[in-house]
């Protein structure tokens, strides 16, 4: 197919890696372990709120869903990254591209979502804890949380059905190591000027109305917390958002960092590593490490476990 005297792309290069060849299976072996930690981490926390009914409260169902989202994340782009540090072609189709786009831009916009509404759930624990069963609600809980699902379907959708229209002739490397947006529009034949404008009306809102939430919650949790008299009181009101306080800021400067402009060449790959790849790695352990509550119930189900094993090796001796 002809256009403009430019043969128009349908497959992509990945070259993010390609300048550490000599460093292919150390790269390898660790982002393989990082991407097995991140699985069992994320869908592990999943299923323990899932099974345990003393987590079925509505600080675990939005962090259930952002460990879920996490395991999205990590699954739109690690396979095909690992995939292509052995693969003699690094070739991505342009539905593949748009499908691993599709699923990070999802999991990204319901993690902003998720995050507002945690901060919000614990400024209602802390500032109208005798209202909290009331104002959180379960059915504001399914709510909230199906909303974040529909906005991180809607955003994608936006994204991906302009980036379809574009026509790709100029080159056919991304000089990356997945499908990002900004890249794909360097090598647009067509004018992306529609597809960069749709980023700021339709991100810009999302990423002001979830800092914002964040912000005010924390803020009115600050000036409660400052009214509390006893050391214990606050220390107690402190740890209880101290997890989530502390991922939001991860998550936050790390995407202020992603979507500031590109610059050319891979000198932002490092940035992205961790926004897409180490960010989902951490959070089931900041939530679960400093969480006495999950630690528990993860002690009690080890120490059945080792029960179980034990009365069954003495079963089978007898």
């Amino acid at each position: 197919m002809i256009e403009d005297n430019h043969s128009l792309t349908t497959e992509f290069v990945l070259t993010g890696f390609t300048d550490h060849l000599e460093l292919k299976t150390l790269l390898f072996v660790v982002f393989f372990i990082i991407y097995l930690i991140t699985m069992v981490g994320n869908l592990g926390l999943v299923a323990l709120i899932f099974m345990e009914c003393r987590l079925h409260t509505p600080m675990y169902i939005f962090l259930g869903n952002l460990a879920l989202m996490d395991s999205c994340c990590a699954c739109a782009i690690t396979p095909k990254m690992l995939e292509n540090f052995f693969s003699e072609d690094t070739v991505i189709s342009l539905y593949e591209c748009m499908t691993q786009f599709y699923f990070l831009c999802l999991a990204e916009t319901a993690d902003c979502f998720l995050l507002a509404a945690m901060a919000y759930d614990r400024y209602v624990a802390i500032c109208r804890p005798l209202q909290y069963h009331t104002m959180m609600s379960k059915k504001l809980c399914i709510r909230m949380t199906t909303g974040a699902y529909i906005a991180g379907h809607l955003h994608s959708m936006i994204h991906v059905g302009l980036l379809l229209r574009l026509t790709f002739c100029r080159s056919h490397q991304i000089d990356h190591f997945f499908c990002d947006i900004l890249p794909l529009y360097r090598l647009s034949c067509t004018d992306p000027f529609i597809n960069e404008l749709m980023i700021y009306i339709f991100s810009m809102p999302i990423q002001i109305f979830t800092i914002a939430t964040i912000l005010i919650s924390y803020i009115c949790i600050l000036f409660t917390v400052f009214k509390i008299k006893s050391k214990e009181g606050r220390g107690k009101a402190f740890s209880t958002c101290a997890s989530h306080f502390l991922s939001v800021s991860i998550f936050y400067i790390c995407l202020l960092m992603y979507i500031r402009p590109f610059e050319e060449g891979n000198k932002d790959i490092p940035v992205t590593i961790f926004y897409t790849i180490v960010i989902p790695l951490l959070n089931p352990f900041i939530y679960s490490l400093r969480n006495k509550e999950v630690i528990n119930i993860l002690r009690k189900i080890m120490w059945n476990y080792i029960l179980k094993q034990t009365s069954s090796s003495v079963e089978n001796r007898f």
